[in-house]
């Protein structure tokens, strides 16, 4: 017996076992709210964060299952290269760079599904796929918005100073900023490798959780661990290109915006 076309398959063979993901879940939501609170990225949502917010997920969709997907055939089809994936990656950051508070991400992330489901998808299988898009793409995003107090690639940091102690930056560098206006090198650098981490975060869920668990969870079928492995070591190196990219093209963007 199927719910929207969920067969709840718990017992296939190569299945990540049904009590990890949940536990994972529930572990990894308590430690981004929990961070969060600690290192004051959780804040309240304001009317300009859902407006990007909205705007953001909506653009998209019509990246990923329009404009990325016609781009997409002038690419071989190759696990290596992900038009549609990458630009949605880019969207995603851009918008939590402006907003900077955890949930975007989950939130965006929430968005995103529903509106490919009512566009292009169909809701068959929810609210699988969107529990899966929140709660691994999104909350990745927000799990390293809670890790930096809620100062995202850098941005909004005074004087040099992350977590109120640690200097970033010399005191020339701090002069810098507060007299030019200019984003100093540290701060890029910082942007960089928060990118390339969330570009690595973001390489996991699809061979991991959506074909060891998902696929099987709802369709049925077995894993092919194979195949989860090699996924897994295709998507990593454009992810965090793309991951790096996406940063540096968030610091410009929310420093024209004044964000």
């Amino acid at each position: 017996m199927s719910f929207n076309g969920i067969e709840g398959n718990i017992n296939r063979p190569g299945e990540i076992p049904w009590e990890i993901v949940v536990v994972y879940f529930a572990l990894a939501l308590l430690f981004v709210f929990a961070v969060g609170k600690k290192s004051g990225g959780l804040r309240k949502f304001s009317t300009v964060d859902l407006i990007y917010i909205g705007i953001g997920a909506a653009f998209a969709v019509v990246w990923e299952f329009y404009i990325g997907s016609f781009l997409g055939r002038f690419f071989p089809s190759t696990p290596f290269i992900s038009v549609s994936f990458w630009g949605r990656l880019i969207i995603v950051l851009v918008v939590a760079a402006l907003v900077r508070k955890v949930g975007v991400g989950m939130l965006s992330l929430l968005i995103f599904n529903v509106l490919g489901d009512l566009f292009h998808y169909g809701f068959g299988g929810e609210p699988m796929f969107t529990i899966y898009e929140t709660l691994t793409y999104g909350l990745f995003v927000d799990l390293v918005i809670a890790a930096t107090g809620g100062k995202l690639f850098g941005i909004g940091i005074k004087g040099g100073k992350l977590f109120g102690s640690f200097n970033l930056m010399s005191r020339k560098e701090a002069d810098d900023e507060d007299i030019q206006g200019k984003t100093p090198s540290i701060v890029y650098l910082l942007a960089a490798v928060e990118g390339a981490v969330i570009g690595l975060l973001w390489a996991i869920p699809d061979p991991i959780f959506y074909r060891a668990f998902f696929s099987p969870f709802t369709y049925g079928g077995y894993v092919d661990w194979g195949r989860v492995i090699f996924d897994l070591i295709a998507y990593i190196p454009g992810d965090i290109v793309i991951g790096i990219i996406a940063a540096l093209i968030s610091i410009r963007i929310a420093k024209a915006v004044g964000s």
